[in-house]
């Protein structure tokens, strides 16, 4: 059975201020962009031919505002530690820190970063195993 593609959308009242986090902190690309699409305008960031992505829209008639709290995560799982560590070196030279997570569970073996809205995504160096 083919795996169905995870789409992660949520709305931002600024797409352009999420690029230096999704591209350069997270390294990934930029796979689809589109303006005024039934009033939205939208961008979507992934790896190429990975079976997820995130999407961002924006309306100018709707104001979204940050995240409504600190768990309000995405956690991505490298296994590979050499890969992990250089995924958190990406993100501090892109210039996004580190954050404590509320659930001292993702500091045990990974790193949480806070975006721009105040969503959150754990580097997690560990393997998905259930």
């Amino acid at each position: 059975m083919k795996y169905p593609v995870l789409r992660i959308a949520r709305p931002t009242d600024d797409i352009d201020a999420l690029k230096p986090f999704y591209q350069g902190g997270l390294g990934l690309d930029l796979l689809f962009e589109f303006h005024d699409h039934d009033g939205f305008d939208g961008a979507m960031f992934g790896l190429t031919g990975a079976p997820y992505h995130f999407e961002f829209t924006r309306h100018p008639d709707h104001v979204v505002g940050r995240a409504p709290s600190k768990e309000h995560l995405a956690v991505l799982y490298v296994p590979v530690h050499e890969e992990w560590h250089s995924a958190i070196e990406r993100m501090q030279r892109a210039g996004f820190d580190p954050v404590q997570s509320l659930n001292p569970y993702w500091d045990r073996h990974g790193r949480t970063f806070e975006d721009p809205d105040g969503y959150r995504i754990v580097l997690q160096n560990a393997e998905w195993s259930r």
